[in-house]
């Protein structure tokens, strides 16, 4: 099989969800972009890595600006291959497993590296595997440690979705695991123990009381949450039980590091009596909306009516950039509440503004 890279990214992006590509199975999708890049491309180096596919531009131009996207799904649920159709409101829209997360953004990346002939930046394109399965296994993370040099840039675009909106930065996110101890004893003699369930009742009563904190950066605000996300406890339906445990998610601006949300965490379950453990953490990304790379683009999507700007609630990879000083920002077609749903579809008038507005922002037309 072979990708048109000229052809509509729409057509394009029906061609790319018709490769099943579920995490760590993306041989074959990362042996096809590779391919049509060498063939279809003009001026790029390309290399490949695992099944990470890279490219990159060497035309001596001032700025270099990253597309990075990565090819693989969650698991497909009856919703491959593609399909078109017309919804309720008149919409032409593609269904399938990625139209959202992320083929669609893939494509636009595609589309636009081989039709842009002359780019006001020197680009660098990142196709990388396993993004939706644990950290360990990204495909970006392992390009972080073994060729960094490849994430070298002044602005990074991720092409999650984002309905056409410049989704700027993201939250960093924090997993605390809670435990408290108690005394086992019969049930029928509970006042001989001491019930560890019972000792979670502050913690939950704090997390129903908490107020989020909404925080305005570069006129995005970030909103955030401290939640229960699972409790463990109990022995057996006539023990009282002697531990128990919750795990609490915090999902923190990015204003915050992650040793200021730990020691935020602790301040709010100051006193109780219980063991606090860090489970996962990611650092979240600052907007950097302020950089002129990230003007000039922001100048393409109002020009073209696009969304405009608001906050990344979610943890994405743009917080590796982040990391690094660069400017990075989500920005891609589709819904991502439709994420990973059975019924993924996206709006295919989206794919093709998307386009364009990269298109204006790659070639200085704005």
């Amino acid at each position: 099989m072979t990708l048109d890279l000229r052809a509509d990214p729409i057509q394009l992006t029906a061609a790319l969800v018709d490769i099943e590509s579920v995490s760590r199975d993306e041989a074959r999708i990362a042996d096809i972009v590779e391919g049509a890049l060498r063939e279809q491309t003009v001026g790029f180096e390309v290399l490949r890595h695992g099944n990470v596919v890279l490219a990159r531009t060497d035309r001596g131009l001032p700025t270099r600006v990253i597309l990075a996207g990565h090819l693989d799904t969650v698991p497909i649920a009856d919703n491959v291959p593609s399909r078109f159709e017309v919804n309720e409101a008149g919409e032409q829209v593609l269904h399938g497993c990625g139209t959202v997360d992320m083929k669609s953004g893939d494509a636009v990346f595609l589309h636009l590296a081989a039709t842009v002939a002359e780019p006001v930046h020197d680009l660098t394109l990142i196709f990388y595997d396993c993004e939706e399965i644990a950290a360990e296994f990204n495909g970006l993370g392992r390009i972080e440690r073994e060729l960094p040099h490849w994430l070298d840039g002044d602005m990074a675009i991720l092409g999650e979705p984002s309905g056409g909106w410049i989704e700027a930065g993201c939250q960093g996110t924090l997993r605390v695991r809670l435990t408290t101890a108690g005394v086992r004893a019969h049930s029928a003699r509970a006042w001989l123990g001491d019930n560890a369930i019972h000792r979670l009742a502050p913690v939950l009563q704090r997390l129903a009381d908490y107020k989020a904190r909404e925080v305005d950066i570069d006129g995005c605000v970030y909103r955030e949450g401290l939640s229960a996300v699972r409790v463990v406890g109990g022995v057996a339906g006539n023990v009282v039980p002697d531990a128990a445990e919750v795990d609490v998610n915090f999902r923190f601006a990015p204003d915050r590091s992650v040793e200021q949300a730990v020691d935020h965490v602790r301040e709010v379950f100051a006193g109780l009596d219980l063991a606090f453990e860090v489970t996962d953490s990611a650092a979240g990304a600052l907007p950097g909306l302020t950089a002129p790379a990230s003007v000039d683009l922001i100048a393409s999507v109002n020009s073209h009516g696009g969304g405009g700007v608001r906050a990344k609630y979610g943890w994405t990879d743009v917080s590796r950039f982040a990391a690094r000083g660069i400017p990075a920002v989500n920005f891609g077609p589709g819904d991502p509440n439709l994420a990973h749903k059975r019924d993924e579809h996206v709006p295919v008038a989206q794919i093709t503004a998307v386009a364009a507005m990269l298109r204006s922002y790659l070639t200085g037309a704005v």
